[in-house]
């Protein structure tokens, strides 16, 4: 008999109470996901995840009291002695914030109106240890700071063209099973220079990964 599927545990932090109701639908249709707690500002956020540990924590960027940037802070940020995995939830009409999220320990970013299906797999990403790249948000996003950021001139680590190349598809939102398609290399190929890349620039996921391709000019703006 097959054993049944780990439940994924979720916390939910919106101050919109409709918002909070429909996530949780979403969410709870799914086999392998349960929501554990719901919290209507970023102070409550905090105190229930750190007392509940969820394995996944789906944060508004706009709250009471504490927004989701420092709520991601507190929770997943470098200085966090065990960080917890934090999605973001944006309207995407707060560009500078959302990235002041990526750079607190964000894992991924969805929008409000992306669907169900994002929705669940950016939480089953997140529990897995990666981290969605939404080229609905995360290339928008990237792309315009970058264009805005001034040319860099430090020097970059030594990266092998093949990393190069994929280090270019994270950065264009592409999952690692499009990112072997497109580089003709096995699934687990990707997977093992995905971890050299984070290893040798010294990052955590990959949407570190794809800020600092656009920080650095790895990936054209065109």
């Amino acid at each position: 008999m097959a054993a049944p599927p780990q439940t994924i545990r979720v916390l939910l932090a919106d101050d919109q109470a409709m918002i909070r109701g429909g996530l949780r639908l979403i969410l709870e249709d799914q086999p392998d996901i349960s929501v554990i707690a719901e919290a209507s500002d970023g102070v409550d956020a905090i105190a229930l995840a750190r007392q509940l540990r969820p394995d996944v924590c789906l944060v508004d960027i706009r709250m009471p009291r504490l927004d989701g940037i420092e709520v991601t802070r507190a929770l997943a940020g470098p200085g966090v002695r065990h960080p917890m995995r934090v999605i973001v939830v944006t309207t995407f009409d707060l560009d500078e914030y959302v990235y002041g999220a990526l750079r607190g320990g964000a894992v991924g970013f969805i929008l409000k109106d992306a669907g169900p299906a994002l929705l669940v797999e950016a939480v089953r990403a997140a529990h897995n240890g990666d981290a969605l790249v939404s080229p609905s948000v995360t290339v928008r996003l990237l792309r315009h700071l970058t264009a805005s950021a001034p040319e860099s001139g430090k020097s970059l680590p030594s990266l092998s063209v093949r990393e190069i190349e994929v280090v270019r598809e994270i950065a264009r939102g592409r999952t690692n099973l499009e990112i072997g398609a497109e580089l003709f290399i096995s699934l687990s190929t990707v997977k093992s220079h995905v971890s050299t890349i984070q290893t040798k620039l010294s990052l955590r996921n990959r949407v570190e990964i794809a800020a600092w391709a656009w920080e650095n000019r790895i990936v054209e703006t065109t």
